[in-house]
C-alpha cells in the first residue's frame, strides 16, 4: 500500500524535516508541499490525498479552520509547536498530534497508525459490491458470489442464495472485482476460484453448476486453483 501525503506548513525548515522523514518510509509518497491552508484547500479540490501533515498557526487560515471547512477530509496528522491546540485538534478526528520538534521515532509510530487504519478500511470496502438489480441498489458480498455469466449487455451474478441480473458487461464488472479471487475462465464466465469444488475435464464444478473453461484460459486457471488449494491445506 502506497499512502499519498502532503505537507502544509509555513516554516520551510519544518517542511524540510518532514520531507526527510517521509523519504525514509517506503509506504509514503509525497505528492505536494504547501505554505498555507489556502493552497492546500485548492489542491484537495482536484487531487486525491490519503494523508495530510498539517500545521495549525499559518497566515490567512489556520489548520483547524481548514478542517472545519472540509466535509470528507483525508487522514490528518497535526504537526504543531503549540500543545494548547491538541484537544481541539482531536475534535476533528485527527489521527495524531505531533509536537515540534518531532523525533523520527514518534513520526514512525504516527504514520504506522495511519497505515493500519487505511489497510483496515480498504479491507472492509473490498468485501462487497453494490449492483443495480430490479431497480434497486443491492449489496453483494464477494464471498457469496459463485460465478458471473454474460448475457450480451447483461450479466447474471449467481450467489449462494439468489441470482442478480445487472445491466453491465462482463468486462466492466470484472474490473470492479478483486482480481486474485475472480478469474475469467471463458468469454461468458467469471468464477470465484474459492467456490470451485472440482475440475472435471474442461469444466469447473461450482456447487451444483458446471462451467466450461476456454482453452486459452485453461492452464493458468487450473494452476491457480491447484495452487490455492495447496496453500489452504498448509
Amino acid at each position: 500500500m502506497k499512502i499519498k501525503c502532503v505537507i502544509t506548513d509555513d516554516e520551510p525548515m519544518a517542511r524540510k524535516g518532514l520531507r526527510g522523514y517521509i523519504e525514509k518510509i517506503d509506504f509514503l509518497t509525497l505528492i505536494g508541499e504547501f505554505e498555507d491552508a489556502v493552497q492546500l484547500n485548492t489542491m484537495l479540490k482536484t487531487q486525491q490525498v490519503d494523508l495530510i501533515f498539517l500545521d495549525i498557526e499559518m497566515p490567512e487560515m489556520t489548520g483547524l479552520e481548514l478542517l472545519s471547512n472540509l466535509t470528507n477530509p483525508p487522514k490528518v496528522i497535526i504537526v504543531s509547536a503549540y500543545e494548547r491546540y491538541a484537544l481541539k485538534g482531536y475534535e476533528f478526528d485527527v489521527v495524531d498530534y505531533l509536537l515540534k520538534p518531532v523525533s523520527f521515532d514518534r513520526f514512525l509510530k504516527s504514520v504506522n497508525r495511519v497505515h493500519d487504519l487505511l489497510q483496515t478500511e480498504q479491507k472492509e470496502t473490498n468485501e462487497y459490491i453494490f449492483v443495480k438489480s430490479d431497480k434497486q441498489l443491492k449489496k453483494v458480498l464477494f464471498k457469496d458470489i459463485l460465478f458471473i455469466e454474460s448475457m450480451e449487455n447483461y450479466v447474471v451474478i449467481q450467489t449462494v442464495s439468489c441470482k442478480e441480473v445487472v445491466y453491465t458487461t462482463l468486462k466492466q464488472l470484472h474490473e470492479s472485482l478483486p482480481q486474485d479471487i475472480f478469474q475469467q475462465i471463458h468469454r461468458s464466465y467469471i468464477v470465484n476460484i474459492n467456490q470451485v469444488n472440482a475440475i472435471d475435464g474442461n469444466q469447473l464444478n461450482v456447487k451444483s453448476y458446471k462451467m466450461p473453461v476456454a482453452r486459452n484460459f485453461r492452464d493458468e486457471i487450473y494452476n491457480l486453483i491447484l495452487k490455492n488449494r495447496l496453500i489452504n491445506r498448509k
